[in-house]
């Protein structure tokens, strides 16, 4: 596909045809590719090459994605935000819903997505992702949308890394602190350093610009110089409009913005004609050109003879520009749909960090257990334990962390971040409310600083942040609902959701390489219903038997409560 044909504007007249079935095949294999200048990398990618072109399908639709797997190894795809009502086995995750696709073998995911908005489709399957194995995934509205704008142009934006992410997780896990990588980032799948896509609009005419982030470890922010931002969507659901200066979006997280185009180019005011992406993460060393990185695409204006900036030469950069932006906060966002926070039926209180452990490896940890996936698909288990055990979680493995909850429960999560940098949580299944921010107390907060204040900059930074009191701020009256949460340092978030879809569902980091350290649980959801309305294909049963995977069981495949055979799970250092 044609990198242009991710800006091509779109007839937005009311969708009124009736749902179809769309097909798209994905070779997903090897390539090796120098994707930033730096070197060729052993990538996964789809169909010969990267980057994966975006997959384009309209609300109620059925989405067929048939996976050839030309790896040496297992591979699964999940479709990030996607709630696979009833299809709770579709939902991706290796280990998790599924047996991983055998290699040389053929699966093709199917299901209907009753949602519109933005999302993306992802490896989880050994972090995949990571290489490349990663697209947008836009669902458009089958009805008129609920704002008028004469056409939609998408970004997407990627962290590219110079090592292979297994290489960068076992420093990470065995040499903590690893040595400090400032990544690449893409844009549209090409390294902005070479080549930024060209937004492209019409004096006078609004546009929804289309943002998601679909990096594994960093953070970007979008804004147009001497523009406003209309924040319209919030991760596939409608808000009031919200005007904003810029949006930052965490590993996972999407906005669609509303911009309209002058009546006519002012030259008194050429900034106008860039827009601005810009690469950060507040857990390494700030450094010139490397972090923050910035780059700025041009846009051009139909119809006219505007000048273009060569954004190669844009080096004057005002590096507190960013501090003084009004930027997009979901607390601050309130949803289209005028609903009330939900009444509490059951809190969950989730302490989410880091810590070592006496095989001295450095982990991952939500309640003191870092993640490790069952020998049998926790939905498997689910499906098939006798019906006397499906509520004991310990069954499902230790160290996956399971929770039943009560099918139609409101469920409060309250996540707090004991750490020294910010965590991305999503949650598989649902979106959720977001209704309250607030400080970790002082006496709960760690007594020394992390190990990578190893230089006089990161230990300003995290003083700074060990002494900062965050101000408590709330929205019951008309809360934001996303499924990815930045958590950031030293605060806790609240987030609510009803307990309306049974399945198997994953919450972790998206910060991959934080979920690869063991940052991830298990949610076991209205298993009673769940066994009554689910039936698992065949074909998927025959991926787990071709791999001599148990299909059936507990955690290692017994019917009853014995666990013989799970690897006991790592001791954390006592606390000093």
């Amino acid at each position: 596909m044609a990198l242009v044909s991710a800006f091509a504007l779109l007839c937005l007249a009311p969708w009124t045809a009736l749902a179809a079935t769309v097909h798209v095949r994905w070779d997903v294999g090897y390539v090796y590719m120098d994707r930033n200048g730096k070197g060729v990398l052993r990538s996964i990618g789809v169909n010969g090459t990267l980057p994966v072109p975006p997959v384009y399908i309209t609300e109620g639709d059925t989405l067929e994605l048939q996976i050839y797997n030309m790896l040496d190894v297992p591979t699964s795809v999940h479709a990030h935000g996607v709630f696979q009502n009833g299809t709770a086995f579709m939902d991706g995750p290796n280990m998790v819903s599924q047996c991983g696709i055998p290699p040389s073998s053929v699966f093709t995911y199917s299901y209907v997505v009753e949602q519109s908005g933005l999302f993306w489709l992802h490896g989880h399957t050994a972090h995949q992702n990571a290489a490349g194995l990663r697209a947008p995934l836009v669902v458009r509205d089958r009805e008129t949308p609920p704002y008028a704008y004469d056409g939609e142009q998408l970004l997407w934006f990627e962290d590219w890394y110079p090592h292979e992410f297994d290489a960068r997780v076992g420093l990470t896990i065995h040499s903590f602190p690893p040595p400090v990588t400032y990544p690449s980032a893409l844009v549209n799948g090409y390294d902005g350093a070479r080549h930024m896509p060209a937004l492209r609009l019409a004096f006078g005419k609004t546009y929804r610009i289309q943002l998601i982030n679909i990096s594994i470890t960093e953070s970007f922010r979008f804004s147009v110089p001497g523009y406003e931002l209309r924040v319209i969507e919030v991760d596939g659901y409608y808000s009031l409009p919200s005007t904003v200066d810029g949006v930052d979006l965490g590993p996972g997280q999407r906005y669609s913005v509303l911009v309209t185009a002058p009546l006519s180019f002012n030259k008194a005011a050429p900034d106008v004609s860039v827009y601005k992406v810009e690469l950060y993460a507040d857990f390494i060393p700030q450094r010139t050109r490397l972090n923050p990185l910035v780059h700025y695409g041009p846009i051009h204006y139909t119809g006219s003879h505007s000048p273009c900036h060569n954004t190669s030469e844009i080096v004057s950069i005002d590096t507190h520009e960013s501090e003084r932006m009004v930027w997009a906060n979901d607390i601050h966002i309130q949803g289209l749909a005028n609903k009330h926070a939900l009444p509490v039926d059951r809190q969950i209180k989730l302490n989410i960090g880091g810590t070592a452990f006496t095989d001295r490896t450095i982990r991952d940890i939500i309640n003191n257990i870092t993640y490790a996936h069952a020998k049998v698909p926790t939905l498997y288990s689910v499906l098939t334990l006798p019906d006397a055990l499906v509520r004991n979680s310990t069954l499902y493995g230790p160290q996956t962390h399971s929770v039943v909850l009560d099918h139609l429960q409101a469920i409060e999560l309250l996540v707090r971040n004991v750490n020294f940098l910010s965590h991305p949580m999503h949650l598989h299944g649902h979106r959720f409310q977001v209704v309250e921010y607030g400080p970790i107390p002082p006496n709960e907060r760690p007594s020394s600083l992390p190990l990578t204040a190893d230089n006089p900059q990161m230990i300003s930074m995290y003083r700074s942040i060990l002494d900062a009191i965050a101000p408590v701020v709330a929205n019951f009256e008309r809360p934001m609902e996303r499924d990815t949460v930045v958590v950031p340092p030293m605060q806790y978030v609240k987030i609510r959701f009803r307990a309306d879809n049974p399945g198997v569902w994953l919450f972790h980091c998206h910060m991959d390489i934080h979920f690869a350290m063991g940052m991830a649980m298990t949610f076991i959801e209205a298993p009673e219903v769940l066994r009554q309305s689910t039936t698992v294909p065949k074909v998927m049963l025959d991926m787990c038997d071709a791999q001599g995977i148990k299909s059936s069981g507990n955690a290692v495949g017994s019917m009853g409560t014995d666990l013989a055979g799970l690897p006991a799970p790592p001791t954390m250092v006592p606390a000093p």
